[in-house]
């Protein structure tokens, strides 16, 4: 999928990777670019900010925990800027306690924020990509959607259900022949400042520059999905052949994943 000449909406789109990518959006010619986020002040810093790439630019303050507020600005999207070719779904938060520790609100607000909303804001949008025949959907998941781990069983929770719905969106708009790709990305801790305090023993964490740069290629090149740094067949195929105890005491052990969220204090 070109970006070029294209109009994207990017959820989350006014920190860490989401800004990257509607910036880059915006580098690789897209004619509008829209920005969906909860801060209403980093939206008119990041529209000005962008103002001077090219592009039209539209923001809209939306808090994708509320389903009315996703459908009311789906539908203003629709009125005022017309179909949307490319939908990056971003916007995500983490809590990172035992689950003991969580509260029910926060299970809801996970779950709400990282899961459904990206359900429900596709329902908004994948219809008029399936009535022009052409689109793209990226649901930014995490590596967290494909391994289990201590202090992130909520949010693990949430991220293997985007990249359960995510690929069964894909395998669905290839059994009906519709031209829409959709990619899943599973990344592993990016330094945006959303996991500070994560220690990992081996696996590097993750820039957000490159990565970014990795997800915009992934989408211009239509990848079914992409994790990183270990690649999602890796983990599968070690899930699948190592018995359970082996299997985590190499993810303990050796790449030192079940121990990364000790010290995790988060954005502030």
């Amino acid at each position: 999928m070109d970006f070029k000449k294209k109009t994207v909406l990017i959820t989350g789109g006014c920190s860490g990777i989401g800004k990257i990518m509607a910036r880059k959006s915006l580098e690789r010619g897209a004619s509008k670019l829209i920005i969906w986020d909860i801060n209403e002040e980093a939206l008119v810093k990041t529209k000005e900010e962008f103002s001077k790439i090219g592009g039209e630019i539209f923001t809209y303050k939306v808090d994708v925990f509320d389903l009315d507020q996703i459908k009311i600005n789906a539908q203003k999207v629709r009125t005022e800027v017309g179909k949307t070719d490319i939908l990056i779904n971003n916007a995500g938060i983490v809590v990172g306690k035992y689950f003991h520790e969580h509260t029910h609100e926060q299970i809801e607000k996970s779950m709400n924020i990282n899961s459904n909303a990206v359900m429900h804001i596709g329902l908004e949008f994948l219809p008029g990509m399936m009535a022009e025949n052409s689109g793209a959907i990226c649901n930014i998941a995490s590596s967290a959607g494909l391994i289990s781990n201590p202090k992130m069983s909520v949010y693990a929770a949430s991220k293997w259900a985007v990249v359960g719905w995510s690929d069964s969106l894909r395998l669905e708009m290839e059994q009906l022949g519709k031209n829409i790709s959709v990619t899943t990305i599973m990344p592993f801790y990016i330094n945006t400042g959303m996991f500070d305090g994560v220690k990992s023993k081996l696996l590097p964490i993750l820039e957000p520059e490159p990565t970014a740069e990795k997800i915009i290629k992934a989408i211009e090149s239509k990848t079914k999905m992409l994790a990183m740094p270990l690649p999602y067949w890796f983990i599968r195929l070690s899930q699948g052949i190592l018995p359970l105890p082996i299997f985590d005491w190499v993810m303990k052990n050796v790449f030192g994943v079940y121990d990364t969220m000790k010290d995790f204090k988060g954005r502030k």
